[in-house]
């Protein structure tokens, strides 16, 4: 499968369909809680995708796989 080229709006986007809001906004980096307990942080910086690396870590913080991001994303 090719990389997701996202950006971190449309991340933050789809995580808040999964449940996840922003409970802090510290410079560009937006922290995102679920109220079962999962954290992550989401860098947005405008004209820039999400790295690989990156995007993988995030997905493993919110206990999702590709599919279900892909799945948000609709």
């Amino acid at each position: 499968m090719p990389p997701l080229r996202l950006t971190g709006a449309d991340l933050v986007t789809a995580l808040g369909k999964a449940g996840f809001t922003t409970i802090r906004i510290r410079g560009s980096h937006h922290r995102m809680h679920h109220p079962d307990g999962r954290v992550t942080v989401v860098p947005i910086h405008s004209g820039e995708t999400i790295g690989p690396g990156l995007l993988a870590r995030i997905l493993r913080d919110c206990s999702l796989d590709r599919d279900q991001l892909l799945e948000l994303l609709r």
